[in-house]
């Protein structure tokens, strides 16, 4: 039996963000045997904890869809290392910095907690850059159930990026487009193919935050997503494209999930230097929501 635990991230409010499972011990699973376990839990991602290969890490961490191992993903880090860190250090308050191993490269996260609030940011372990693919905006409109007027605001265009994962953003003009987006058939299944990736990221500006978002990944197991920590740190592509970011830092507030009940709260701080993007960094809190035991598949 492996010990599991599961969090709520990007919230100070269980039950709400987005709900990740945590397995530790994870060293002697074969891939096939994470997968199986991802699938029983059916959450959006499953981060599995083995020993570091650098004994100065805090731990090496393998990550899985429902459908399919990635290379990097934001809530998982976050959970993951609020859960390590909090059981390093206990129950007062504290400041301690940890690197996990993930397959996209090495992630520094620094978690603090004051006031009984456990919040952790982490360092993308890429920095974005263009994905290839196409996505004609005709077929976006279709495959998102929007009118044409729908798209995009200000100079921010539909256009593909990647950091470990690659992401379709779709900007709209206004919170109702935001909130009637969703997959709509067979169109969706034939953006994907020409944009060559899974899933799209929905942004428009947001009332009390920088930006409201959803995010799409059906064909991944994800109908949507209640926060995405890897396509929010990518978005900086998307806003020095759109001549959003300022030279030296900047940070923006996000919120997601309120379609589906469960908001989640995500902050963005970019560092832009005169050569482009030298860090992207993500932050958000997470909950401890449940513990226990879980059999090893045959």
């Amino acid at each position: 039996m492996l010990e599991f635990h599961t969090l709520d991230v990007f919230t100070t409010t269980p039950f709400s963000g987005n709900p990740l499972a945590v397995v530790l011990g994870a060293d002697g699973l074969s891939v096939a045997q994470m997968q199986r376990i991802a699938r029983e839990f059916n959450l959006s991602e499953t981060i599995f904890v083995q020993a570091p290969d650098d004994p100065a890490h805090e731990a090496k961490v393998r990550i899985f869809f429902p459908t399919a191992e990635i290379p990097f993903a934001g809530h998982p880090t976050v959970g993951c290392a609020i859960l390590l860190a909090t059981m390093a250090q206990g129950t007062g308050d504290f400041t301690t910095r940890i690197v996990l191993e993930e397959q996209a490269g090495l992630v520094p996260v620094v978690v603090t907690r004051v006031g009984g609030v456990t919040e952790a940011e982490f360092t993308a372990p890429v920095v974005p850059f263009a994905a290839k693919g196409a996505a004609p905006a005709d077929l976006v409109v279709r495959a998102l159930g929007l009118r044409p007027g729908d798209l995009g605001f200000g100079q921010h265009g539909v256009a593909l990026w990647q950091g470990g994962p690659a992401f379709l953003y779709v900007p709209v003009a206004t919170a109702d487009a935001l909130s009637n987006a969703a997959p709509r058939e067979p169109d969706w299944s034939e953006l994907m193919r020409l944009a060559g990736v899974d899933s799209a990221y929905v942004y428009t500006p947001g009332r009390d935050v920088d930006f409201q978002a959803r995010m799409f990944s059906p064909t991944a197991g994800i109908p949507e997503d209640p926060a995405t920590g890897s396509a929010t740190a990518i978005l900086a592509a998307q806003l020095l494209a759109s001549g959003a970011l300022r030279p030296g830092t900047q940070s923006f507030t996000l919120r997601q999930g309120e379609k589906m009940g469960r908001p989640s709260a995500l902050r963005l701080t970019v560092d832009l230097a005169a050569g482009g993007i030298s860090a992207v960094r993500i932050k958000g809190a997470a909950v401890p929501i449940s513990q226990g035991k879980i059999r090893i598949p045959t």
